[in-house]
């Protein structure tokens, strides 16, 4: 297959990129980062670095399949560079895969859309949304519904929790720093729980996306490890591998809670937003279980999760030694 990826400068685009060279596609990569994307050539037939937030100036004539990986994630930021970046930036890869001749078109999107601040048992794509919690969360669901509208693309949108693995910059990277920086929140008496998803099992729902029948009774896909996971455990085997001893204080969720809801507000009001230390995000991550129904990823694309969490952590920090 001739592929297009976008996002090829992130944690998931550049596993992605990789991957697929190695087992014989063609491959176009799609980065804003120059440098990275050079690092990716001896992977790739084409390289282009570009902001997806304006419209991309060339198209690749004979692409079979586009992944969507490009995204700005934070729990944080201004609600227009979320825009630039997820909004417009799927409209754009749009008109690309268009423009390319692609047949189908796989989106990579983000469990956040289900996020409230209640305890959440094996959550289903067809569970009604409920008002985003943050920016990020918002325009991925503007993003998907853009997707779901090119039918022409025979659409698939995945929404992987959690990733983490080599590379990873985000999720466990920020756990290690919040342990390092003082005791963590044990709140609700520590019953938070979540799914995590290792990297190479991303990548392997990425290709039973591409190689999907068109003919799927569903086009939004939950994907995880499919364990539920304490956010304690999570949090003390990280800090653990990383040769920390993570220490925790019990505190009540509502002026926790409150506490970064006020926050927020104060640092949207100083000179370039600083990210507050807390996320109302954040906290909720830590006080509520949240896990995801992987029943469909199974039925419609033969998909399921091969790495479990000790042996993804194995796999994460050994290639750190390395």
């Amino acid at each position: 297959m001739k592929i297009l990826v976008s996002g090829a400068t992130g944690f998931l685009g550049g596993h992605l990129v990789r991957h697929l060279a190695r087992r014989g596609d063609e491959v176009i990569a799609l980065g804003r980062d120059r440098e990275k994307l050079e690092t990716l050539r001896p992977f790739c037939s084409g390289l282009t670095a570009c902001d997806l937030a304006r419209p991309v100036e060339v198209s690749w004539p004979g692409i079979d399949a586009v992944v969507h990986a490009a995204a700005l994630s934070s729990p944080w930021g201004r609600h227009d560079a979320f825009r630039r970046a997820n909004i417009d930036g799927t409209r754009h890869m749009i008109e690309l895969a268009r423009a390319s001749g692609a047949r189908r078109f796989v989106l990579i999107s983000s469990p956040s859309v289900y996020f409230r601040f209640a305890d959440q048992y094996d959550v289903a794509e067809s569970t009604p949304l409920p008002k985003p919690v943050n920016a990020y969360a918002a325009t991925k669901r503007q993003a998907e519904l853009l997707t779901l509208a090119a039918t022409d693309l025979d659409p698939v949108i995945l929404r992987p929790r959690g990733l983490y693995g080599r590379g990873d910059t985000a999720l466990l990277p920020r756990l290690r720093k919040a342990a390092l920086s003082g005791p963590l929140p044990l709140l609700r008496g520590g019953r938070a729980a979540t799914d995590l998803t290792h990297i190479d099992d991303v990548v392997s729902a990425v290709l039973a996306a591409l190689s999907a029948p068109t003919d799927l009774p569903q086009r939004v896909f939950n994907i995880s490890g499919g364990e539920a996971l304490p956010v304690r455990r999570i949090a003390e085997a990280a800090a653990r591998r990383s040769g920390i001893t993570p220490r925790w204080r019990s505190l009540p969720i509502t002026p926790v809670l409150a506490a970064a809801r006020l926050s927020e507000m104060v640092c949207r009001t100083l000179p370039g937003s600083p990210e507050p230390r807390a996320t109302a995000y954040g906290v909720g991550l830590f006080a509520y279980h949240q896990t995801l129904d992987l029943s469909a990823a199974r039925t419609w694309l033969d998909w399921r999760p091969q790495v479990d969490f000790e042996t993804g952590l194995d796999r994460t920090f050994a290639a750190e030694a390395a």
